[in-house]
């Protein structure tokens, strides 16, 4: 098994990087917000934490290409950086503190490009979330200083907790239907939304949840973290990882029973 210690160890300090970066602007009255062409917005501090970032990774990681959700792809070869520098920008820009850097680190394989190093940076949380292929997934201040994750034991969706983002997404997709009818089975449902529903499956305290349109940067870094905390992450369709274009994570007991709710009538 290879040793992605010192990877990690990067992504840490990218991720502290993006931490100032990104707090010296929240809820600043000048915060400069744009309209991309798929009408989701975009700050000033989404652009300036991920041209932070790359930075670090030229100089650190030269030949390593990099994925970003502002600025795209850059680079070839069999490791990529994949990079949200604030999932969650509608709440960033809004004063919501729920919002979070999404770092990770790919590697090519016999299944295509899967996550192997991921962080999880929610500073106005003042939470972090962190996992290594093979390591384990860990939340807290540092490195040195770090509660080990673990996914739930709970075994049926009666009395099972439910997270997800929207209602709009499902309905464009027509599994609205079948969202509803898990809402009604779970014991209980919660919109937290964007990456947190996740990090909670990975810590135990949720254990479903899905999301029905993401991109890569989306789930790259939170799908190793749920995995290495011993849980699953697949898109809709039960692929394992963060490939296809919607993710579903559960402790793994209730996997296809959410997966089955999700597609039953689609």
């Amino acid at each position: 098994m290879p040793d992605y210690h010192d990877d990690l160890r990067l992504a840490h300090v990218l991720a502290d990087a993006a931490d100032a970066a990104t707090m010296d602007r929240f809820k600043a009255l000048d915060l400069k917000v744009e309209t991309k062409p798929d009408m989701t917005p975009v700050s000033e501090a989404d652009k300036a934490a991920e041209e932070l970032i790359r930075g670090h990774l030229h100089r650190a990681r030269p030949r390593d290409a990099i994925l970003g959700e502002e600025y795209g792809i850059e680079g070839t070869g069999p490791r990529r950086w994949v990079i949200d520098p604030i999932d969650g920008t509608k709440n960033y820009v809004r004063g919501v503190p729920v919002w979070a850097t999404l770092i990770s680190l790919m590697e090519a394989g016999e299944n295509g490009f899967q996550p192997v190093v991921g962080v999880v940076s929610a500073p106005a949380l003042s939470r972090r979330w962190w996992a290594a292929k093979g390591a384990g997934a860990f939340s807290g201040r540092s490195l040195t200083s770090a509660t080990r994750l673990h996914v739930s034991k709970v075994e049926t969706i009666a009395d099972s907790s439910f997270a997800f983002s929207s209602l709009t997404g499902w309905e464009e997709q027509g599994r609205l239907d079948g969202f509803m009818d898990l809402t009604r089975a779970c014991w209980r449902t919660r919109g937290y939304g964007d990456f947190w529903p996740y990090m909670m499956v990975a810590e135990g305290s949720v254990d479903i949840c899905a999301e029905p349109e993401l991109s890569l940067w989306d789930m790259a870094a939170n799908a190793i973290i749920v995995q290495e905390a011993g849980g699953r992450f697949t898109d809709l369709d039960g692929a394992d990882g963060p490939g296809g274009a919607n993710g579903a994570a559960s402790n793994g007991l209730l996997h296809d029973e959410l997966l089955g709710y999700l597609n039953q009538r689609y």
